[in-house]
């Protein structure tokens, strides 16, 4: 359906929110290697930026889009079963909460307010009213981010040299990987972080099956 629908309106919410994840990868990375995040902001043309001061280069650069395709290998994971996926989805609402903190812009603020109350909402049915529900939800969500980062990845490193891209700063800061070799190398890891994903839905589901017999 995404394939079909991927340029239409009705995608753009979920388009922006993996810009979302991107851009929080970055800044989770910022915060992990002892630096600052003074914004984070995403834009309508699917564009984002996180802007920080101090931490390491090496680990926040690349971030954004292995950080993207690693959470949607996770929701993946973690759509196996209710405990699981409502276990992703508190993370992932108390992440958006986070990120309201450093001076979102308006796109910014209403994509992660409309994603906390879907995603709220869908959590709440799921415990109270309806089941399964709540791992569909986070099925979705992380086929969605991890196709789309590795997309994204394919798109800006592989197929063209985008100026200013997370793999051209990679080039700048090691000068003998050269932009597109570094695309590739984050197109397979992105690629492994699905696989991955679909085999830990797997295992939980199977672990939840054998815990109901």
């Amino acid at each position: 359906m995404n394939f079909f629908l991927w340029n239409t309106f009705i995608v753009k919410p979920m388009k922006l929110l993996a810009v979302f994840v991107h851009e929080m990868c970055h800044a989770i990375a910022c915060w992990l290697t002892c630096g600052r995040v003074k914004e984070i902001n995403i834009e309508m043309n699917e564009g984002g930026v996180t802007k920080y001061v101090g931490g390491n280069r090496c680990c926040i650069i690349p971030a954004g889009y292995l950080g993207g395709a690693f959470w949607g290998g996770l929701f993946v994971a973690c759509s196996g079963d209710r405990f699981s996926s409502t276990v992703v989805a508190f993370i992932f609402v108390f992440g958006m909460l986070v990120s309201l903190c450093y001076a979102p812009n308006g796109t910014m603020i209403w994509v992660t307010v409309l994603f906390i109350i879907i995603t709220t909402a869908v959590a709440l049915v799921e415990w109270l009213y309806f089941t399964p529900l709540l791992p569909f939800v986070t099925l979705y969500f992380g086929v969605f981010i991890g196709s789309f980062s590795v997309y994204d990845i394919y798109d800006d490193l592989i197929t063209r040299t985008v100026e200013g891209s997370d793999a051209h700063a990679c080039h700048k800061l090691i000068p003998c990987c050269l932009p597109r070799c570094v695309g590739i190398q984050f197109a397979v890891i992105a690629l492994v972080f699905q696989v991955l994903g679909v085999y830990g839905a797997l295992v939980v589901m199977a672990s939840t099956k054998n815990s109901l017999t």
